[in-house]
């Protein structure tokens, strides 16, 4: 006979799904949502949660995430957890000194990220050039681990960027396994030559970084990755959208009935490369931050709104401070010839940071916030319907978020190492208030409850389409 009796009730907040948002409870009984419906006919509990005021979301799901460096998986998970986060897909690497295959790496990361991770997680994994990596990507793929990004640039990182060859190669494995294929969209070798102009001109001040890797270099790299998912029926999945003209290509493919699919990221949004004379080396990311006033940033608004961009993710790339600073004499080469590393920290801002400039901001409803940070990412990287969503039998992953409370976004606040963020100052409307991970309350008032190793690896499995189509 069943209980009449359940854990938890989230009772008195408007529950938001991908299309609509209204009053209702949520009961949960152990790490599973068991009912949803009006307060008055969910079972008693145990405990009750009073969202009165509040809206609640689906746990939200960072799904471009770099913690292997400065920020390792546990600190990284931390931050996020105090951001209103529940779940991270990480990018992980294998070992490339020990030659190591991409199984082997897959259960050396599962066990290592379950030991450090409060927040559950599942995993991408990034292919170099190295055809080694190939032999292992089948096994890889039936391992819950489905989704695998490549880099179409990057030359001076000898083994990062691949050629087209390899692109199609790992194409056809990863679509044979239904699996998606994320590429980084530039043109490395036009970037590499602008960057070699630059240097030989010793223009290498930051403000030099942006004109090395213009707009046309992204929309051409993704036209070519639309072409080799449809030559090898693969899902295709571009990355850190930037640019007019690579939506228009993306927004083609998608009329033409290909499974081709984008996300973007709340620097290409909110940003300018305006920034480079005040933060320098700081903001250097790839692609680059755009032009002041120029076409990306409204058309990337307008292609959330209209569907055509399935996902906003952080791109979350912190590195030491010293490695960065260096780009301030040199943006593209440290003394010892590395690379100036790219990319900045951002899984601490993007929940506060979509609520307040996309729902408050651009007038779009907070059903869309459901799309981008939650189903959406659900279903193109396989955790869906465990995650992602409010529904019976789904994980009791929830966000509350207050739409009252306001606030500035300060790094004295943070809990990454990086010290810094490029939003420092910028005043947020609604904050996460409370998030609960498998039924369990993860944050509460800014405070997180639970401790690393709370986290599970969550296996990938069938992907599906996103949630598409206007918003609002």
């Amino acid at each position: 006979m069943a209980s009449n009796r359940v854990d938890t009730v989230v009772f008195g907040g408007q529950v938001v799904t991908s299309s609509e948002a209204y009053e209702a409870g949520v009961a949960i009984q152990g790490e599973k949502i068991v009912a949803i419906g009006p307060s008055e006919m969910l079972p008693t509990a145990e405990n009750y949660i009073d969202a009165t005021g509040k809206y609640v979301l689906p746990g939200a799901i960072d799904a471009h995430v770099h913690l292997a460096g400065h920020d390792d998986y546990e600190v990284g998970a931390w931050a996020a957890a105090h951001a209103g986060l529940t779940t991270l897909v990480p990018f992980a690497v294998t070992d490339q000194e020990r030659h190591e295959s991409l199984p082997h790496s897959i259960e050396r990361h599962k066990e290592m990220v379950s030991k450090q991770s409060v927040l559950d997680f599942g995993l991408h994994f990034m292919l170099g050039n190295q055809e080694y990596l190939l032999d292992g990507l089948p096994e890889a793929l039936d391992m819950g681990v489905s989704s695998y990004k490549m880099f179409m640039t990057y030359k001076k990182q000898v083994t990062r960027m691949v050629s087209d060859e390899f692109i199609c190669r790992a194409m056809e494995i990863i679509s044979a396994k239904s699996g998606v294929c994320q590429l980084h969209c530039e043109n490395g070798d036009v970037a590499n030559y602008l960057e070699d102009w630059c240097i030989s001109q010793e223009a290498v001040h930051p403000r030099n970084f942006p004109g090395t890797c213009p707009p046309w270099i992204e929309a051409e790299a993704i036209n070519r990755a639309i072409n080799f998912g449809a030559l090898t029926r693969c899902l295709t999945y571009v990355v850190h959208l930037s640019t007019q003209g690579g939506l228009e290509r993306i927004k083609q493919a998608q009329a033409e009935g290909l499974p081709v699919w984008t996300e973007t990221c709340p620097q290409y949004l909110l940003l300018d490369n305006s920034l480079m004379e005040e933060w320098g080396p700081l903001a250097k990311m790839g692609p680059p931050l755009r032009d002041k006033g120029g076409p990306d940033q409204p058309a990337l608004w307008g292609g959330l709104q209209s569907g055509f961009i399935s996902i906003v993710a952080s791109d979350h790339a912190p590195h030491p401070h010293d490695q960065k600073e260096h780009g301030w004499n040199n943006v593209f080469v440290q003394p010892d010839g590395r690379v100036v590393p790219y990319g900045s920290p951002g899984v601490e801002t993007i929940v506060p940071l979509m609520y307040s400039q996309g729902v408050v901001g651009h007038g779009l409803p907070i059903w869309w916030m459901a799309r981008i940070l939650a189903e959406n990412p659900a279903r193109i990287f396989g955790l869906y319907p465990r995650k992602g969503v409010i529904r019976v039998g789904a994980d009791a992953d929830l966000l509350i978020i207050d739409p009252n409370q306001q606030g500035a976004i300060s790094s004295k606040n943070h809990h990454g190492n990086s010290g810094y963020t490029l939003f420092e100052g910028w005043d947020v409307k609604g904050w996460p208030w409370m998030t609960l991970q498998r039924g369990r309350v993860l944050l509460r008032d800014g405070k997180v409850d639970l401790t690393p190793g709370a986290g599970q690896f969550i296996p990938a499995g069938a992907t599906r389409p996103p949630i598409g189509g206007r918003v609002g």
